[in-house]
């Protein structure tokens, strides 16, 4: 509701004291009402009218700016909602103008009319006073953490996606709490959003959040998790588009998306300016095939076809452990398919997974030592440190031969 203050052109002449006295007790709400929405009375006569009958009086002492922080606390009870809505929208904006000859008192009063205000029963003050302090450094940390748990995401969406306020440690336990998707999206959207935080958001297997997530360039996504989220992007199609569209791919990513991903995201990547020359041939290779219509061939994508040619296959311990640390995730898969006859989906399946005990088995499998299982366990599966098998008495696997044979045996199944 926008207040008139007269005709265009028109300015109020200054106001006694003993005038504005006089018009508090005025049967005309109309002169009351303007009364009300002058700057230039004083404070008392101002919290007077915050107690006025009239819905339209107290309007204009929510919207005022002049009006003093024990009358906007005591508008926080008012019953009528347009005035909470006034008073949300106007609040925020004296945080950092405290009262300088009682500002002690003015801040404890603003303070706690933010928070009543959080408090709210009504969901659009609530989501009113979520946009005012969205962005604000000045905001307590309290009501916007508040803010940020409300039930409704309309009220919650803005600050998580916007508050400079909310550190990573609150994020995480806001998602650990069980954050329903509209709110999980808004802290993807968030702008530089940490790996910690980003691994939190995938580990909540919330595709719109994933998605989310993917979309927003300036957020922080470890090589690992990407990689995990490119392997189930092919069933998962709506995160084809954000994925493709991700700044730094790298090659071997690149490869992986151009063996799947829709023909018109294709082209999109085969347009993209960061193409090596390897990489730009393989995915026009891709691009013609699909045009004449033939079957994948063996230079398809790693982790396609089930014996990816290459030098992979005279890898030993050190050569798989110097691709691990340079991070060449293609060559490392490439290693443990020809080095243990495997079927390039298996390794795909375990090494997504996030079973320690299933990557140990694999690293088994194709002859490697348990330096190679720790590494792959830590680098390819994104496992925590703390959640990883460790050699038994300094190399040996912890792993029985039974064990690790049935491992493998399970990941066949879900393959098959």
């Amino acid at each position: 509701m926008i207040f008139s203050r007269g005709k265009k052109g028109d300015r109020q002449s200054p106001i006694s004291y003993q005038d504005s006295k006089r018009l508090i007790e005025a049967e005309d709400t109309a002169v009351r009402a303007d009364l009300a929405g002058r700057s230039d009375v004083r404070p008392e006569i101002l919290y007077y009218l915050a107690e006025d009958p009239s819905p339209e009086v107290r309007r204009r002492i929510a919207v005022n700016l002049r009006t003093p922080a024990q009358a906007n606390l005591l508008l926080t009870q008012d019953s009528d909602e347009e005035v909470r809505c006034h008073l949300a929208a106007k609040v925020a904006r004296l945080l950092p103008q405290w009262d300088e000859e009682d500002k002690e008192l003015a801040q404890e009063a603003i303070l706690r009319t933010l928070e009543l205000l959080a408090r709210d029963q009504t969901r659009r003050v609530r989501q009113i006073l979520a946009e005012a302090l969205r962005d604000l450094v000045d905001a307590p940390p309290s009501v916007v953490r508040r803010l940020a748990r409300d039930s409704e995401a309309v009220v919650a969406c803005p600050v998580l996606e916007f508050s400079p306020l909310l550190s990573d440690q609150d994020l995480l336990e806001i998602i650990a709490e069980g954050c329903p998707s509209a709110n999980l999206s808004a802290i993807s959207r968030r702008h530089a959003l940490g790996a910690t935080v980003a691994d939190a958001v995938v580990e909540t297997d919330d595709q719109p959040g994933i998605a989310a997530l993917l979309a927003n360039d300036s957020a922080q996504i470890r090589e690992e998790t990407l990689d995990r989220l490119v392997t189930r992007a092919e069933v998962v199609t709506a995160w084809q588009a954000p994925l493709v569209e991700r700044p730094r791919l790298s090659p071997g990513t690149i490869h992986r998306l151009a063996a799947f991903v829709a023909d018109h995201l294709l082209k999109k990547l085969q347009g993209r300016k960061d193409l090596d020359e390897d990489t730009a041939r393989r995915v026009a290779e891709e691009v013609h095939r699909r045009l004449d219509g033939d079957p994948p061939g063996p230079e398809t994508v790693a982790g396609k076809a089930d014996s990816p040619p290459g030098p992979a296959a005279e890898l030993d311990d050190e050569a798989l452990l110097q691709a691990l640390a340079c991070g060449d995730r293609d060559l490392v898969r490439r290693g443990l398919v020809q080095s243990g006859e495997l079927n390039a989906r298996l390794v795909e399946r375990i090494l997504s997974s996030g079973s320690a005990k299933g990557i140990t088995a694999l690293a088994w499998k194709a002859g490697f030592g348990m330096r190679v299982a720790t590494q792959l366990q830590l680098r390819m599966g994104g496992i925590p440190p703390a959640e990883a098998l460790s050699a038994r008495h300094g190399t040996g696997y912890p792993l029985t031969l039974d064990e690790m044979t049935w491992q493998l045996e399970f990941f066949e199944t879900l393959v098959d």
